[in-house]
């Protein structure tokens, strides 16, 4: 879906990047987050998505900041431990994003007030 401001189309990757500040790792990573409900370690999404493990691991760490993931850890038997990540509610994202939208609506109503 595309909507058009006058002289701009957002699309709904705009909306997304836009919304939660992605550079094009995380808004890649968490499109595929967001079409699948279970838990994926970094190695799974590295292959599946064809990115360096080190890059996802980065871009992971920056949806978990951005509170748009949950990690869960699993030990290992002879020592260390995997993270594995997965969506958070996306009910709430949405209500982030529409929350966001109806900021940044009154903030344009704002400015055509004060023309």
């Amino acid at each position: 879906m595309t909507l058009s401001f006058s002289c701009k189309k957002i699309s709904e990757k705009d909306l997304l990047s836009c919304a939660f500040d992605l550079n094009k790792t995380q808004y890649s990573l968490l499109v595929f987050l967001l079409s699948h409900e279970r838990f994926f370690s970094v190695q799974e999404i590295s292959n599946k998505l064809g990115l360096d493990r080190t890059t996802v691991q980065k871009a992971m760490k920056m949806l978990l900041n951005k509170d748009l993931v949950q990690r869960a850890q699993e030990n290992l038997e002879n020592g260390g431990y995997t993270y594995f990540y997965k969506i958070k509610n996306k009910s709430e994202i949405k209500q982030r994003m529409k929350k966001l939208s109806f900021e940044w609506y009154k903030a344009v109503d704002k400015a055509i007030d004060n023309m």
